[in-house]
């Protein structure tokens, strides 16, 4: 799945990359496609890993 991610920069460059290659492969093979569900997945993986980081940070600046 998901390479190993640090920082919140790294996780979002990593989620921009992918955002771009499931576009590019839904395009040419199709939304269904394996590869297409196999990006949207990780996808969803990370995204949820963003949200969490930011709420994270979101308590400790409220504290």
């Amino acid at each position: 799945m998901a390479k190993c991610i640090t920082t919140t920069q790294q996780l979002t460059e990593r989620i921009e990359l992918l955002r771009n290659r499931m576009i590019k492969v839904a395009t040419v093979k199709g939304f269904t496609s394996d590869e297409s569900l196999a990006i949207s997945q990780e996808l969803d993986y990370l995204l949820n890993m963003y949200e969490l980081k930011k709420q994270d940070r979101s308590k400790s600046t409220t504290i």
